[in-house]
């Protein structure tokens, strides 16, 4: 079985135990052992997986670790593991600082069963960073997240490669946040810095507060053309009988989150570019058929819903992009079907089906909005 696979069951489990969960043993035996096992490693063979594994640290003697992943009868993995939902600030890491400075294992991984941080030391020879160079979340992970996992395996480890791997995954990992953080709200350096490469005179107080805005526009104006272009190009590339003249305009990232209904907000609930492209998605199949303000988004915690009239009786489609795999909901029929798919291109090939879904409705008795 593809690890992919094996970490999506052993997440379908682990959503059903959790609550069950109380101690930090149960959250090894029920979560941890299971994840390491997917990795490829015994957890029963005392040569591969060495639990409470001893770390003579200085004058402490018999300091010990939750597991060790063993090769050559030496430690090349640690983990370290606190209970389920628990925090794991650099404050929950001082056991495996220590630890990992007394060993020969390179990778570091603090885990609460759900949420694994994986550490190396990049910075310092023998000396574990302060920041992982990854994050995996068992509830919320792509194919992409798997791939870099995977390197951890029995199969593939290989120390020259994953601290390759590290040391690039530090580094992108950095800069997305710094690009996710000016994208949000542009920093006065980041605004000084475009701003002289496109203008050469001085930058005044009055114009730098210009540019604040204008570079704030262009910013998301730029990735709005991106994923317009990838939408005109994937609707030309797949087939859907749309001439090249008869490209629909589509909505920007600002007019589609003004469709978004007004509801009480939630501070867990986060539309992402991912939710929104597929929304434009569905709009551009559905324009021929109605007006495109007709078709609304509506963001919950679980999924991403489109209606036909911001009326919660007439579902479109639900798109569940948050889990470890992409699924939708299409009601062409009632109570919907789920549908898997591997990528926002595929809703083009449910195209048929979505269009059938808001006919229903139109030949229906129309229904106060919810």
């Amino acid at each position: 079985m593809e690890l992919i696979d094996q970490l999506t069951n052993l997440a379908s489990r682990a959503q059903k135990q959790i609550t069950h969960i109380q101690t930090e043993e149960a959250t090894k035996n029920a979560l941890v052992m299971p994840f390491i096992n997917a990795l490829g490693y015994n957890v029963f063979d005392p040569t591969e997986v060495v639990p409470e594994f001893i770390c003579d640290i200085g004058t402490k003697k018999g300091e010990k670790i939750d597991y060790a992943i063993m090769r050559d009868g030496k430690p090349i993995i640690l983990f370290e593991c606190k209970h389920v939902g628990g925090d794991l600030t650099i404050n929950n890491a001082s056991q495996l600082f220590r630890y990992f400075h007394v060993t020969e294992a390179r990778i570091a991984v603090l885990t609460n069963g759900v949420h694994y941080r994986l550490f190396t030391d990049l910075e310092q020879p023998n000396k574990m960073d302060e920041r992982p160079f990854m994050e995996f979340d068992l509830f919320n992970f792509q194919e992409s997240d798997v791939a870099e996992i995977k390197k951890l395996s029995k199969a593939a480890f290989n120390i020259e490669d994953l601290l390759f791997a590290a040391y690039n995954l530090k580094y992108m990992r950095a800069f997305k946040k710094y690009f996710d953080e000016q994208f949000t709200q542009p920093s006065a350096d980041f605004i000084n810095f475009v701003s002289k490469q496109i203008y050469d005179g001085v930058l005044t107080p009055k114009l730098k507060e210009q540019f604040s805005v204008l570079v704030h526009r262009s910013f998301h104006q730029f990735l709005n053309d991106k994923i317009t272009m990838r939408l005109r190009s994937a609707m030309l590339d797949t087939g859907n009988g749309i001439l090249a003249t008869e490209v629909p305009t589509l909505p920007t990232l600002e007019t589609a989150a003004t469709s978004v209904a007004a509801e009480p907000v939630d501070k867990e609930i986060e539309t992402t570019v991912e939710e929104t492209e597929g929304f434009m998605i569905v709009r551009a199949i559905l324009r021929k058929m109605v007006a495109v303000n007709r078709v609304v988004m509506r963001d919950v915690q679980s999924y991403c819903g489109i209606l036909l009239d911001d009326n919660n009786r007439k579902p479109i489609c639900r798109l569940h992009f948050n889990g470890s795999k992409k699924y939708v909901t299409v009601f062409d029929q009632e109570g919907g079907e789920r549908v898997d798919i591997t990528s926002l291109d595929d809703l083009y090939g449910l195209a048929t089906r979505i269009r059938a879904a808001v006919q229903r409705h139109e030949k229906k008795p129309a229904e106060a909005g919810a």
